[in-house]
């Protein structure tokens, strides 16, 4: 007599693969309706959806590597998600808001910017970091895309926090999206932390900022965003010198390493 045999939509023994998916699906979802609201004009509720996409995109990879559900497909799928998310729906946003008023330039720069975000995806799934050199690790080759998906809306989260520091941020736009997208593809370290080791001790301290951060972007949610993008700008110039120091660093153990191999 045959058994019975139960429906199940994936194998057991990988269930675990599905939690991650469903956040980055999430996350591709999110960036899809947020170019809705900005057709709509809902420009508020757009910039705060790409801002919930980058959460859950910081989001699923670890929890993958926490529960072991890290796979080829979900390597993949978040790629594309991330072009979706970050690579087409911010820049739209910015399109709708006043690339447009440019005409073609405006759509060019559109172009410009989400081709140059496709390329850097490109390049991040094909990268391989020798055992060697792990420390890099630590460092991204350029600008992150949900960075760079939010660093373009700055001059919109500017607008619409109605600060005013005498400064009509609309005419920086197309400037500031054409730099963001070289940054995208460019070469220069920017800090990814993803292997830094904290001290026990420091986990309240931790959690004490973490719970801040939260309040923050809960009650000052642009206001926020905008702070986050000036210090995270300002932290290039600190990525590059911290690269350059490690680099120089692991060469001079290369070296004396080699130099111990020939005595």
């Amino acid at each position: 007599m045959e058994e019975n045999k139960k429906f199940k939509l994936v194998s057991s023994k990988k269930t675990r693969y599905l939690l991650p998916n469903i956040l980055t699906l999430a996350g591709v979802c999110l960036g899809i309706s947020s170019i809705k609201f900005s057709i709509d004009g809902n420009f508020s509720l757009a910039v705060t959806l790409i801002l919930f996409a980058a959460i859950l995109d910081a989001l699923d990879g670890r929890i993958a590597r926490l529960i072991k559900g890290t796979s080829e497909f979900g390597k993949e799928l978040d790629s594309l998600t991330d072009f979706v998310s970050f690579g087409i729906a911010p820049v739209f946003i910015l399109y709708f808001w006043e690339l447009n008023n440019y005409g073609k330039l405006g759509w060019a720069i559109t172009l410009i910017y989400s081709v140059c975000c496709v390329l850097r995806l490109a390049r991040f799934n094909l990268t391989k970091i020798d055992e060697a050199q792990q420390w890099k690790n630590n460092f991204f080759e350029g600008v992150p895309s949900p960075a760079g998906g939010l660093l373009i809306l700055m001059p919109l989260i500017y607008e619409l926090t109605n600060l005013n520091i005498g400064i009509n941020v609309k005419n920086i736009t197309p400037y500031l999206t054409i730099l963001i997208a070289i940054l995208l593809v460019s070469k220069i370290p920017t800090l990814a932390l993803k292997k830094i080791t904290i001290s026990p001790k420091a986990t309240v301290f931790l959690l004490l900022g973490i719970g801040i951060i939260f309040i923050a972007l809960l009650f000052y949610t642009l206001e926020t965003l905008l702070v986050f993008g000036i210090i995270y700008l300002l932290s290039i110039p600190a990525s590059i010198l911290i690269y350059s120091f490690q680099n120089k660093k692991n060469l001079e153990k290369i070296s004396e390493d080699n130099h111990e191999d020939i005595l």
